[in-house]
Parts: structure tokens; C-alpha cells; sequence
């Protein structure tokens, strides 16, 4: 069986095709910057640079917060793949963290995870979930002529009676043919 068969590519294809889809539907980019803004930043307070047989450390009194920073970052890029709905929360909080990480972690890991968790950050904020597609708006569209239902009341300033009684409805509570009394009752 060679590489090239149509069952391979069939696969790969829709595989890619799903995962496309699924990307589609959160904001992944911005997960995947706020993320990788995380690494750096809980890096380089660790690393240490070999330069010949000279050693440089880069270990700050900071490495814990730099540690406690990065691991925020990554966990928020990874909940904005798989929790959409806490995009703004996440935003902000990859924006905050960004900054507290300037004074805490070797200028926010050289800029570099400063800049992504900005980026990321603001991208998680101003994403928003694309309209659905013009085929699923048709399946649920009615077909009709525009005009408002014929069960609902073109007037709603006006209560009208409720099965043909003679009443108007009494939306207060307090008409003691309901049996309510003034008092409410949750359901």
C-alpha cells in the first residue's frame, strides 16, 4: 500500500477539515498566543546561557511569581480553546498578567511573551462567534409574509380577555379569582 491512496488522503483530509471546523468555532489564535506567551515567561527566569565556558545565570528572586505567571497564561490560552464563553474573562486576564509581568519576570520574558499575551489578550476580547451559515438560516426560517403571527395581539397595550372570557387578563397577582391573594408564587 503506498502513501499516495485515496484512503489516506480521504482521512487527512477530513481530519484537517474537522479540525478546521472546530478552530472555526473559538478563538484559537488567540488561545495559541496567549499560550505561547506563557513559555518565555516561566522560562527565562530558570534558563541559564552558555557563552563559551562562562555560565550566566538569569534566576531572579522573582522565579516563583515568573512561574506562577507563565502557568496562568498557558492554562488561560488552553481554556480559551475549549471554554469560548470565557473569552473576555480570559482576555483580560492574559492582558493583566502581561503587565504584571514586565516588573516580575526579566521584562516579561524579553518582551517576547509580553508582546503575545498583548496580542492574545486583546485578540480573546474582540473575538466573537461568526453568524451562522446562510443554510441553517433558511432551515430555520418560517415561511410567511412578514406579518406578526396570527396568535399574538398586533395591540399589546391592551389586555384582552383570555378563552373567550369576558375579563381582561389580571397580571397582578392579586385577583383572588387565581386563588394568589397578593401573594406569588414561583411557578
Amino acid at each position: 500500500m503506498s502513501a499516495e491512496t485515496p484512503a489516506a488522503d480521504g482521512q487527512f483530509t477530513l481530519r484537517r477539515q474537522q479540525f478546521r471546523a472546530w478552530r472555526g468555532t473559538r478563538p484559537f489564535w488567540a488561545g495559541l498566543f496567549v499560550l505561547l506567551s506563557g513559555l518565555p515567561i516561566a522560562y527565562f527566569p530558570y534558563a541559564n546561557l552558555q557563552i563559551g565556558h562562562l555560565t550566566l545565570a538569569m534566576a531572579t528572586t522573582a522565579g516563583a511569581g515568573s512561574l506562577i505567571i507563565g502557568v496562568l497564561l498557558v492554562v488561560l490560552g488552553v481554556s480559551l480553546w475549549f471554554q469560548k464563553h470565557v473569552r473576555v474573562f480570559a482576555g483580560v486576564a492574559a492582558i493583566l498578567l502581561a503587565l504584571v509581568s514586565i516588573p516580575v519576570s526579566n521584562l516579561g520574558g524579553f518582551l517576547i511573551g509580553f508582546f503575545l499575551a498583548l496580542v492574545g489578550g486583546a485578540m480573546a476580547v474582540a473575538w466573537a462567534p461568526a453568524p451562522p451559515p446562510a443554510g441553517q438560516l433558511a432551515a430555520h426560517a418560517t415561511t410567511g409574509t412578514g406579518e406578526a403571527p396570527g396568535a399574538m395581539d398586533h395591540d399589546t397595550t391592551v389586555l384582552r380577555p383570555v378563552d373567550g372570557a369576558d375579563q381582561p387578563n389580571d397580571l397582578s397577582g392579586t385577583n383572588p379569582a387565581n386563588g394568589a391573594n397578593g401573594r406569588h408564587s414561583a411557578g
